[in-house]
């Protein structure tokens, strides 16, 4: 799976680690649902953390479309909200 860090790149992200990343976008998710911006940005910054350590990051030379889309660090509980579905920011 291709997973793009908005501002950052991609990187790819074998399919046995999903379980982890699922477990960690669900406290992005609970985070936003009780409004803790605190929390939200440690939960959010250890999704982005795993993806970095699990994945490969893909070269620049190469072009190729991304699975899924997350957004940087910097980015609000608000914009945040917009981008999640009921299954958070990664579908599964």
């Amino acid at each position: 799976m291709i997973i793009r860090i908005l501002g950052e790149g991609q990187y790819e992200v074998a399919e046995r680690h999903l379980d982890r990343l699922n477990e960690l976008d669900s406290s992005v998710q609970s985070a936003a649902d009780a409004d803790d911006e605190t929390t939200f940005a440690v939960a959010l910054s250890a999704l982005l953390d795993a993806v970095r350590s699990l994945g490969e990051p893909v070269p620049d030379q190469r072009i190729t479309p991304s699975d899924l889309v997350l957004p940087d660090e910097h980015t609000g509980l608000a914009r945040v909200r917009e981008l999640l579905s009921d299954e958070g920011l990664i579908p599964g």
